[in-house]
């Protein structure tokens, strides 16, 4: 059996607590068998090991919030792109991903069970992926992809096989509409609840789908296969009805009130904040050709965005790291944690935010997240120590190894 040990780090194991010096990491095939003092493990003489070198070994961080199948491109590249060439180009944004230090995420809509199985067979490499398959929307709403000019420019293309179109209307066409993403796929369900800042004909604060038809969709989820709702969420009212429907996660949170927040925080609901998402539409507006509703949007919304994150987090909402990438460039993903940490949350929960909470979010915390005992070696090693400085993640030679179901992926230590 192939035993590796990871020796000479500041062991930070996602649970939050004191960072752990003269510990090791020990895996055995795709396990971890033993997080400890070095001194109390019994070596059997036969490990690969692997020296630190003073960086800090961590659990494979957790994007709770991405689309592997896009990044924001100008309309005319898109009109002139052939279909298959997006698969292509998603291998490459898996990668990159995985060498971030992501081994795992929660693809938001447009990644089909196909890639999955892809990166599952080895012919990709990526992180491991909880498929939406594609997102529920109104007619009009966020993601109908319906221009003022009276064209359709969906942000991905939808309609084809392993991709059912999300447009419904009324209880018993989004029952049905729901039943096509399972049928698809889907181990998560994501409906948009209000409008976005992406989107031409709506707005943040607009509200999308009445409660019953929320209800439906999160009765069809847990009552069907046991499948959780993520809701794209940005408007007070919105998110409330979504809330109150049994949601299990608002995606943006950008207009949270009070009583959202005591409504979340009775229901055990998560918040994932992707507040790099707005900033990232700023950021690249000239290079992207961002449309400028949404360039104009995002400057409407960015630092109510910061205060609402602020106000749930001090108030104790549980929040789970995601990022809205393909929005922006897929391996700048980390650049999260600082926003997070912008808002008041310390190095430290940001970490816990991007693998404890974001495997309980992903209802896989039994699995990954931290660095236990037979969980699944998922292991990343940093430079120097981001709990002095979590901005250093943004750069991504600060990850030196990844370690993905016991298989290194990536190893830049000299």
């Amino acid at each position: 059996m192939a035993r590796t040990l990871i020796k000479n780090g500041l062991l930070v194991d996602g649970n939050g607590g004191q960072p752990q010096t003269d510990s090791v990491v020990v895996t055995e095939n795709n396990r971890l068998i033993y997080i400890g003092p070095e001194q109390d493990y019994n070596k059997k003489g036969d490990e690969t090991v692997i020296d630190a070198e003073g960086g800090t070994i961590l659990p494979g961080l957790i994007d709770s919030h991405v689309h592997m199948m896009m990044e924001y491109t100008p309309v005319s590249e898109k009109l002139t792109t052939p279909f298959s060439y997006m698969y292509y180009q998603a291998a490459k944004y898996l990668e990159t991903t995985l060498n971030t230090g992501i081994t795992s995420v929660r693809d938001a809509l447009g990644t089909d069970r196909g890639v999955k199985k892809a990166v599952q067979d080895g012919l990709i490499s990526g992180p491991r992926l909880q498929l939406s398959i594609n997102a529920l929307t109104t007619t009009g709403g966020h993601g109908d992809g319906y221009q003022v000019s009276g064209d359709v420019m969906d942000l991905l293309p939808s309609g084809h096989r392993g991709m059912p179109d999300g447009r419904c209307d009324g209880v018993e066409e989004v029952r049905k509409k729901t039943r096509e993403m399972l049928r698809a796929g889907a181990e998560v369900i994501k409906v948009h609840a209000t409008g976005g800042v992406l989107s031409p004909t709506d707005h943040p604060e607009f509200t999308q789908f009445s409660p019953e038809e929320l209800k439906v969709i999160v009765e069809e989820g847990r009552f069907r296969k046991g499948t959780t709702v993520m809701a794209h969420a940005q408007g007070a009212e919105g998110i409330k009805n979504a809330v109150k429907a049994g949601v299990h996660s608002i995606e943006h949170g950008i207009f949270l009130d009070d009583e959202a927040i005591e409504l979340m925080l009775e229901n055990g609901t998560y918040l994932v904040p992707t507040l790099l998402a707005p900033v990232a539409v700023l950021e690249t507006a000239d290079e992207k050709g961002m449309p400028a509703s949404a360039v104009q949007k995002s400057k409407e919304v960015i630092e109510q965005h910061k205060k609402s994150i602020a106000k749930a987090h001090k108030a104790g909402v549980k929040i789970a790291m995601g990022t809205d990438a393909g929005v922006m460039k897929h391996g700048t993903n980390l650049r999260e944690l600082g926003l997070m940490a912008d808002t008041g949350m310390s190095p430290m929960e940001t970490i816990v935010a991007t693998t404890k909470t974001a495997a309980e979010c992903l209802g896989w915390d039994d699995q990954v997240g931290t660095l236990e005992a037979g969980k699944l070696a998922d292991i990343v090693v940093a430079k120097g120590n981001p709990l002095d400085d979590i901005n250093s993640l943004t750069d991504n030679d600060t990850i030196q190894l990844v370690m993905k179901d016991g298989k290194i992926e990536k190893n830049t230590i000299s």
